[in-house]
């Protein structure tokens, strides 16, 4: 048993609130559904609160989100059966997917699947104004927190330094501990990846002078040949305070994932939620903007759950075979 501390994100109420949309077959529902999101700060976090809170009211279930480690933990405990649902980053999932997983390696996982595209997640960087650095090259020998060891961003961080050929002092904690670290002088620089905007970053900009530091073409260039599941990104000018001009970074794709062991019926109206409903999605992240149906080929190798599939193809979408 992979333990993380659970906080209830909402819990179902009375059959009077459940929408009369969802008066379909429940055989085989669980009493209770989690999910596994991140640490607080993050957009997982705030976006699988929202989430679960609309599968409360809308589909009767009681449903919780677990702060975790991020994609790195997510998958393998969707895979094990700890987590009804996890949100993942791509490269993390294919990297579980063929045996290479952090938490669990040398093991499989052929037992996720996935439910619905979420949104991009950017590698993002931030100093305080005042500490001399003005550029990834002026992290050379500084001390860099990079969020949660599980997470995408210490997945992919390191390995942006290390393609650099810079050598840096890395130290893990959440998004929003490693804010704080910045703010007492703790690290030199907070490096993070998450959905925009990213609630770590927005309060460490509102109560300090910030710097967001920018990745050239140049070096944008080589990390993307080094990792190509990862495509350009442009942070655009004013997602955060302190923020004037656009930041060029890198990302990768989220997806909502289940096991294979969830009840059709379940995943189809989980999909439907998600995908039906994008103004509602909105209020709950405005990393949500993506949350859209037409990023379902964003995902390349991680088979589709039969529910999400019946969804998609009922609604014009096609899924190719070696996904179904």
């Amino acid at each position: 048993m992979i333990h993380t501390c659970k906080l209830l994100a909402s819990v179902a109420l009375a059959g009077c609130l459940v929408s009369t949309a969802v008066a379909q077959d429940k055989e085989g529902w669980p009493n209770t559904l989690t999910i596994g999101t991140g640490s607080q700060g993050g957009a997982y976090f705030a976006y699988g609160s929202g989430f679960a809170t609309m599968i409360g009211q809308e589909l009767g279930l009681n449903a919780s989100v677990e702060i975790t480690g991020g994609p790195g933990q997510n998958v393998t405990l969707v895979e094990t059966g700890d987590h009804n649902m996890g949100f993942v980053t791509m490269g993390p999932a294919y990297d579980a997917w063929v045996g290479k997983g952090e938490v669990m390696p040398d093991v499989e996982h052929k037992s996720i699947r996935a439910l619905f595209p979420m949104y991009q997640t950017p590698l993002q960087a931030a100093v305080l104004t005042g500490s001399g650095i003005d550029s990834f090259d002026d992290m050379e020998g500084k001390r860099i927190g990079v969020g949660p060891a599980s997470g995408t961003s210490a997945a992919y961080w390191p390995r942006y330094f290390n393609n650099a050929g810079m050598s840096v002092s890395i130290s893990s904690a959440g998004a929003s501990d490693t804010a704080g670290q910045l703010k007492d002088g703790l690290i030199d620089a907070f490096v993070y990846a998450a959905g925009i905007p990213t609630g770590a970053y927005t309060q460490l900009a509102v109560e300090n002078d910030v710097k967001f530091i920018s990745m050239t073409e140049e070096e944008r260039n080589k990390f993307l040949a080094a990792e190509p599941a990862m495509s350009a990104f442009t942070i655009p000018a004013n997602t955060y305070e302190d923020q004037p001009e656009d930041v060029e970074t890198v990302s990768l794709w989220n997806f909502a994932i289940a096991g294979e062991s969830m009840p059709e019926s379940l995943a189809y109206e989980i999909t439907k939620l998600a995908m039906e409903n994008n103004d509602r999605m909105l209020q709950v992240h405005q990393a949500a903007v993506e949350t859209l149906p037409e990023h379902i080929d964003k995902n390349t190798f991680m088979p589709f759950h039969p529910g999400a599939v019946r969804w998609f193809e009922e609604n014009g979408f096609t899924i190719p075979d070696e996904l179904k």
